[in-house]
């Protein structure tokens, strides 16, 4: 998939508008703690201040309700960040598309940056209005997105203001275009064997990117909760781990569909099985077959964890979507944090796809030995259900 590339545009003496994805989080003294999206996008506004433009940066942050301004989900911290991180002045406007936000990117001069507030304070943002979009538009002479974690929804910013601005004026911005070849690459032409990891709580979720991945993998690993669905339909007895009778059948073909295109297909077989879901439960370690009937399987256990490795350990190409267990809770995060050690020595080509998996990775502090992390969840997910992005969709090259 070819995209309309930010170098093909001549951006000397234009005004630029980047949407981008700083939806980072903070702690409670408003304090962001991991910067890794903003970092993410100042290749793509650094390149457009070297060429001689001035750049208006718009985001979304959290879900303020109502349409209407919320201190705590004001982008004033995101300012701050990016004054530091590009040690230039950062302005910020008091609205999105209001006069504040008129006069201000008005007087923008080439070199100079304008943030406007929180895009969600208007209703038009998530409503992909057109009249929203419009006024967007008329902020910026070129439109740039570089919002991947955003770009699976058709929101004004990502979508609904693209069909102001024609061909020659609209483009992916660096990360986006990064993300998108990532993506094409490893479900297209990966290098062989490729096994796909994929974890987290229920196969609702992850049930089309599970029947798009199995033609394309070599091995496929399911962990975490939705694993038990899976188990279910092969007869064990689960106790009382979470599972979506309803979605046995499709368990059931899932499994067929693997045998059938000779594709590995890997499950848990031994769990940290819990009394409760908490932090202070009892625990223990059982096989699959032996989870006591009022227990719950929060987290792979030893014998899994080996068993993972161990198909991994020759692949050239490895996928992670998903935890293994409920990593949030130390007592069952062992599992996780083991595999992700197991990626990170890897000699494969490593990439994680999904927020949660993301933020397991930055636990464990094995962010540089990753070859590739993903920045958006839903986004990657639906990528890796064949989906082509409603923010991606108008960058794309007639000649694809």
């Amino acid at each position: 998939m070819k995209l309309y590339n930010l170098r093909d545009l001549n951006l000397d003496g234009k005004k630029v508008f980047i949407r981008c994805d700083f939806n980072v989080p903070l702690d409670e003294f408003g304090n962001i703690t991991d910067d890794r999206r903003i970092r993410s996008a100042l290749s793509t506004i650094e390149y457009c201040l070297d060429n001689n433009a001035s750049v208006v940066l718009a985001s979304h942050f959290g879900r303020p309700k109502g349409g209407k301004f919320e201190e705590k989900y004001s982008l004033k911290p995101i300012q701050k960040r990016l004054h530091t991180l590009l040690h230039i002045d950062v302005k910020l406007s008091l609205d999105v598309v209001g006069e504040n936000a008129k006069r201000l990117a008005s007087k923008l001069q080439i070199g100079e940056i304008l943030l406007l507030e929180n895009l969600r304070f208007e209703n038009g943002e998530t409503k992909n209005d057109p009249e929203f979009s419009r006024a967007l538009a008329q902020l910026a002479d070129i439109y740039v997105n570089d919002a991947f974690g955003v770009s699976h929804r058709a929101h004004s910013s990502v979508h609904g203001i693209t069909e102001y601005f024609p061909v020659g004026k609209k483009a992916s911005g660096f990360l986006l275009q990064k993300e998108i070849e990532f993506f094409s690459k490893l479900l297209n032409n990966p290098a062989r064997p490729f096994t796909a990891l994929v974890g987290g709580s229920k196969v609702s979720g992850k049930l089309e990117a599970l029947k798009n991945l199995l033609p394309r993998v070599d091995k496929l690993i399911i962990g975490g909760g939705m694993a038990f669905t899976f188990l279910k339909a092969l007869g064990e007895d689960i106790g009382n781990s979470i599972v979506e009778d309803y979605l046995i059948p499709e368990a059931i073909n899932i499994m067929n569909e693997a045998k059938s295109l000779k594709v590995k297909l890997y499950l848990p077989i031994d769990v940290v099985a819990s009394d409760k879901f908490s932090d202070k439960s009892n625990t223990m370690i059982v096989t699959t077959k032996e989870i006591p009937e009022k227990w719950l399987g929060l987290d792979i256990g030893p014998a899994t964890v080996k068993l993972f490795q161990l198909a991994i350990r020759d692949s050239q190409t490895i996928l992670w979507n998903g935890p293994m267990g409920v990593y949030e809770i130390e007592k069952f995060a062992r599992g996780s944090f083991q595999l992700a050690h197991t990626l990170a020595d890897s000699y494969a080509t490593t990439v994680v796809g999904g927020g949660d998996t993301a933020d397991l990775i930055k636990r464990t502090a094995l962010d540089d030995e990753i070859t590739f992390i993903s920045t958006g969840g839903g986004a990657s997910l639906e990528l890796l259900e064949g989906k082509i992005l409603p923010g991606v969709e108008p960058l794309v090259k007639a000649d694809n």
